[in-house]
């Protein structure tokens, strides 16, 4: 009987553990699936069909007397990861995204704009929001393949202008393709 129970607590000990690393993985897939959305919706890309979110795994009802040292660390990880999925679960205010800017900011504009330009006006407006260079650079190419927007060289430089506004860009755009 007592070789069984050492056993049983030995298995409740190890199990304790699978559980705990498999918790601590969840919330790293979790966190890295909020950063895909958030590229997603920046990148203006059609949203994917989602799962639903599991729940967490409940933690055993029983616990043996003598708790294992893995048993007691595991509790403030379960507080942390319940404090992260409340977090989570209020509502966020709903922001324009990333291409909605972009494509208004250009619409606004007069001249065509470097990536650069367009990021750098795009954070006084929204100095909230963490615009990089790149994020934008890929955005505004994606809206030329659209054809939501222009795209002109001048020498090494590439400007952009919302489709509406390019009237001499436009002839801009054949001849630099042409060269």
């Amino acid at each position: 009987m007592a070789g069984d129970l050492e056993r049983n607590l030995k298995e409740q000990e190890r199990l304790s553990g699978e559980i705990e690393a498999l918790q601590k993985q969840l919330v790293g897939l979790r966190h890295d699936h909020t950063i895909l959305v958030n590229l997603q919706q920046a990148l203006g890309a059609p949203a994917a069909p989602s799962a639903k979110p599991v729940t967490e795994v409940p933690a055993s009802r029983k616990k043996p007397a003598a708790a294992s040292d893995a048993a007691r660390k595991a509790a403030p990880v379960k507080k942390q990861a319940g404090k992260k999925a409340t977090a989570a679960a209020v509502p966020q205010p709903v922001q324009p995204t990333l291409v909605d800017l972009v494509r208004k900011h250009l619409a606004d504009q007069v001249e065509p704009r470097s990536a650069a330009e367009v990021t750098a006006a795009l954070g006084q407006r929204h100095p909230e929001r963490t615009i990089k260079p790149t994020v934008v650079r890929t955005t505004l190419e994606g809206l030329v393949a659209k054809a939501q927007a222009l795209r002109t060289k001048q020498g090494s430089s590439v400007f952009y202008t919302a489709p509406q506004a390019a009237g001499p860009a436009a002839g801009d755009q054949a001849s630099t393709q042409s060269a």
